[in-house]
């Protein structure tokens, strides 16, 4: 029985070649994880929707670059992340630019309003906190929590799809964490971060 990788090896290699349908198998395979990553990252749906979406579209574009010797997922991922980069810094921009320069500060504390974990997690409190501190990390560090915590994937896993080695991976989870606690604590004690 083959691996994962190596099914997804194959199907990428006749997505190479021009097959519509393999590459039909890869959205199919992968849609849900993007979606979810993408929201992590943006936290909000139709943004996520949106990029999720963009993200495959690109990666059927540019199949010619892929490495048919490497596992899709990493190299799609990188695709998706750089998207969701780039939206969260153009809304970043758009914000300030609408701010002014009187409001320069504030903005960089109002930046988690635009992640809306009411459409996350609407269950209870304790997830909404959660989701708001997750919004107030930094790129890097909420991607590995989303890896980590929401995608399951390995120290191993993280490390081939962030394209950095195990120990960058471990130490980012490990300031991530601390950081969130810290966000976490200061909101129990009714302070914002």
């Amino acid at each position: 029985m083959e691996s994962i990788e190596q099914q997804d090896a194959i199907v990428s290699g006749r997505c190479r070649s021009g097959s519509k349908t393999a590459f039909e198998a890869l959205v199919r395979k992968y849609m849900k994880d993007a979606y979810f990553i993408a929201l992590g990252l943006v936290g909000n749906r139709e943004d996520a929707l949106d990029l999720s979406q963009e993200a495959f579209v690109r990666a059927y574009r540019n199949l010619y670059r892929f490495n048919c010797e490497q596992n899709f997922f990493p190299w799609f991922y990188q695709i998706l992340r750089n998207l969701c980069f780039s939206h969260l810094r153009r809304k970043k921009l758009e914000h300030e630019h609408f701010a002014g320069d009187g409001e320069e500060q504030q903005v960089t504390a109002e930046a988690p309003h635009q992640f809306t974990p009411e459409l996350v997690a609407e269950r209870n409190e304790l997830k909404d906190r959660v989701w708001q501190g997750i919004g107030q990390l930094e790129p890097k560090h909420r991607e590995v929590v989303i890896l980590r915590h929401f995608q399951n994937l390995s120290y191993e896993q993280m490390a081939e799809v962030l394209f950095c080695n195990k120990g960058t991976v471990t130490s980012r989870l490990y300031y991530a964490r601390q950081r969130l606690k810290e966000i976490l604590e200061n909101k129990k004690g009714g302070r914002q971060a």
